[in-house]
């Protein structure tokens, strides 16, 4: 969905429908999770999802591919998808709380394996049954890089994106689904940074201040995480003492 949502849309817009994964996961979190929402916590969700938007809108790529009814297909397929990627978090967090109940490295990976095994399964029915795979030696032919540049590409892509995956569910699997989204959408505004130190591309003042608001929201939820675990602790203190 998110594939054919930026189809279908121009990248700031895409970017701007993509932010409200996190608010979404603050709804299925407080309703499924029953995650608590302080001010501190809304306060993180607004400033990281203005932050993202901002980068969004100030993206370069400013063209829509798509008008009228392919318009209105990428917004609710770009929405459809952010909804449905948060169910899917708080829905882990879940299977953690209620099904697995174990508390080792194991059971994240077993949860990443799994969900990979599916997700593969899913996308090899769709390349044989739509004849996409046909193409695949006229698209590594013609790939800038040579034919080792595309099966390397490939390669250490779903190697990083399963690496990404596993740091998620871990966060899910220690924290909560929540937190993890927010880790992720503070990625986004971040990598700029690594863009100029790499690539040397331009960091102009949009790009800062989206950062420093990711730094802000971020600074909210983890504060707002630090007083939880006081709580926590000052709970189990007074507990112990009336023992």
């Amino acid at each position: 969905m998110y594939s054919y949502g930026l189809l279908f849309l121009s990248v700031s817009t895409y970017s701007l429908v993509s932010t409200t994964q996190l608010a979404f996961n603050a709804v299925f979190s407080y309703f499924i999770n029953s995650e608590k929402l302080t001010h501190l916590t809304l306060n993180s969700i607004v400033l990281l999802t203005f932050s993202a938007a901002m980068l969004g809108v100030h993206s370069d790529e400013e063209h829509s591919n798509g008008s009228g009814g392919k318009y209105a297909l990428g917004f609710l397929l770009t929405l459809s998808a952010s909804a449905t990627y948060s169910l899917i978090l708080s829905l882990m967090e879940l299977t953690f709380q209620k099904v697995i109940k174990r508390q080792t490295v194991k059971a994240v990976l077993e949860m990443q394996v799994h969900t990979a095994l599916v997700s593969t399964a899913g996308a090899m029915v769709g390349l044989f049954a739509g004849g996409e795979w046909k193409g695949l030696r006229r698209e590594m032919e013609s790939f800038g890089k040579g034919k080792v540049g595309y099966v390397m590409t490939l390669v250490w892509a779903s190697v990083s994106w399963q690496i990404t995956n596993v740091g998620l569910i871990g966060l899910i699997f220690e924290v909560s689904s929540l937190f993890s989204n927010v880790i992720s959408a503070l990625a986004a505004p971040v990598l700029p940074v690594f863009a100029v130190i790499l690539f040397r591309d331009k960091m102009d003042g949009i790009k800062i201040l989206s950062l420093l608001l990711a730094l802000w929201g971020s600074a909210s939820y983890f504060y707002q995480h630090y007083l939880d675990l006081l709580a926590e602790r000052k709970k189990t203190e007074l507990q112990e003492r009336v023992r």
